[in-house]
């Protein structure tokens, strides 16, 4: 007779502690003549894996998402890579959080709740501590001006890729007139938080990612096999 889960009505290996598919624990019936009570192959308290317990894991989605944003803000030497920074952060808040689990592995699901959790807490710390670093140097440190060369310099870099594809002159005339704008407090306010907010749903989709292949692995790893 075929054993399934009594939660997802999969097939169960009846060696297995865990439904390979939702996580939920197992229970053994004895194949004894007499039945006996039911015996349990586990001791002490089992948590689901299908389910996230998020005290503990709020804890590491913290503890990793802080030096994860500070890695990726835009004044970090190696924000390039705050994309890879959120997958790792991700993966490992996921490990450090099923260290505290019984069983030690959670489903891809789990994982992913978790990865996005770290995910929105990371790119959190990454635009604030970009945003502060901005206003320091403009404020504090006095460099302004070479924030605004830096604008400067895109938008002629623009305009002159425009001019080189010989436009009409009522789209040339047009043209400047979205130049003079650009150039204004208000546009460029605009186009950073339109920046901000594609990089922050690029960092919750590879966070989230993160967090399911973490999962993932430690169930390949980590899933008790008796």
């Amino acid at each position: 007779m075929e054993v399934t889960c009594s939660r997802c009505h999969q097939p169960v290996n009846a060696e297995g502690c865990y439904c390979p598919t939702c996580g939920l624990p197992q229970l053994v019936y004895s194949s004894d003549a007499n039945p006996g009570p039911v015996q349990e192959k586990w001791v002490g308290a089992v948590s689901d894996s299908g389910t996230v317990a998020w005290r503990p894991a709020l804890r590491a989605a913290m503890l990793m998402a802080v030096p994860a944003g500070l890695l990726s803000c835009g004044v970090s030497p190696v924000g390039t890579l705050g994309l890879f920074w959120m997958s790792a952060a991700a993966a490992w808040a996921v490990m450090l959080y099923v260290r505290s689990q019984r069983p030690a592995w959670i489903t891809m699901g789990s994982g992913a709740q978790i990865g996005f959790v770290t995910g929105l807490l990371a790119a959190w710390v990454a635009f604030a501590a970009t945003g502060l670093s901005l206003f320091a140097m403009r404020n504090v440190l006095g460099q302004g001006r070479s924030i605004d060369d830096v604008w400067q310099t895109v938008l002629g870099q623009v305009s002159r890729q425009w001019q080189s594809m010989n436009p009409d002159p009522q789209t040339s005339a047009i043209l400047k007139g979205w130049l003079v704008w650009l150039q204004s407090p208000e546009a460029r306010a605009g186009w950073i938080l339109f920046g901000m907010t594609i990089l922050g749903a690029a960092m919750l989709a590879f966070a989230t990612l993160g967090g399911a292949l973490g999962a993932r692995l430690l169930a390949r790893s980590r899933r008790p096999q008796v």
